[in-house]
């Protein structure tokens, strides 16, 4: 996938979350999430403050270093969530929406005029435009999918995951990496079926005995953490591959365990 269609994935993830929120009165921001007891302005401002720290990436390795010290202070002494809060002040609301969605456009389009060429810095492995772009969208599908949870709403999957399922592949060994456990070799062959109904494959005919399949949603809800692949329908087949579905992790950072069983889900009523 080009940068340019993958810059326009990730603001179409955007403008996806932002018209879930955009009727959401003032007080329903302050409602909380599945997720570690995030509220709806914990998740805006976790996404706002990823979006402007990746934006300071793409200006270069001083520039980053500049924007993120004070964000690794306040983590040390208050958490990830303390450090958003500060950063983001007063800002709330509706109005906080607003602001992410501008910033987010802006990081778009600050990415697509990035060298493709250059990794930039990031908080792991320094990425290129092209996956640092990919890794946004991740992460706005996934804290997305707490929102959409939330409010009991099905959120309508298209083609675009595909950027999302992607990443999960490719980062089936970073998940066992941070874990010290053993690589898989050969790689895991994974078998998903989109959106659209068409077959994506990654590994395909290499002589593996583990394998992944399924649904390209639940492989990436798996891989994001934001169910336990017990709560999917995928099938894994091999050691490596049922690991695998016990230690997912796309994203950058330690390890991180899944959510237990039935503890992520849509609400209904």
């Amino acid at each position: 996938m080009s940068l340019r269609n993958a810059t326009e994935c990730f603001l179409e993830e955007c403008d996806v979350l932002a018209a879930l929120l955009a009727d959401l009165p003032e007080d329903g921001f302050n409602a909380t999430t599945q997720f570690k007891d995030w509220s709806i302005i914990d998740i805006l401002a976790h996404l706002h403050h990823l979006n402007a720290a990746c934006e300071a990436s793409l200006d270069g390795q001083v520039a980053f270093d500049a924007f993120i010290a004070p964000m690794i202070r306040n983590m040390a002494t208050g958490g990830m969530r303390a450090a958003h809060r500060i950063w983001i002040g007063d800002c709330s609301g509706s109005a906080l929406l607003s602001a992410w969605l501008t910033g987010a456009n802006r990081l778009a389009r600050k990415a697509v005029a990035a060298d493709p060429e250059v990794r930039f810095p990031w908080f792991g492995p320094p990425m290129k435009s092209l996956s640092a772009i990919s890794a946004r969208q991740m992460e706005t599908w996934a804290h997305g999918q707490e929102l959409f949870d939330l409010l009991g709403v099905e959120r309508i999957e298209t083609d675009r995951i595909r950027n999302i399922s992607h990443l999960g592949v490719i980062t089936i060994p970073f998940a066992f990496r941070i874990r010290r456990l053993e690589i898989p070799d050969p790689p895991i062959c994974v078998s998903l079926v989109a959106p659209s109904g068409a077959v994506w494959t990654w590994n395909d005919g290499i002589a593996a005995t583990d394998r992944i399949s399924g649904s390209a949603v639940d492989f990436c809800r798996t891989a994001t953490q934001t169910r336990n692949v017990a709560d999917t329908q995928l099938f894994l087949t091999g050691e490596f591959a049922r690991t695998w579905g016990r230690i997912a992790q796309c994203f950058a950072g330690g390890p991180e365990d899944p959510p237990p069983p039935g503890s992520r889900f849509r609400s209904v009523g």
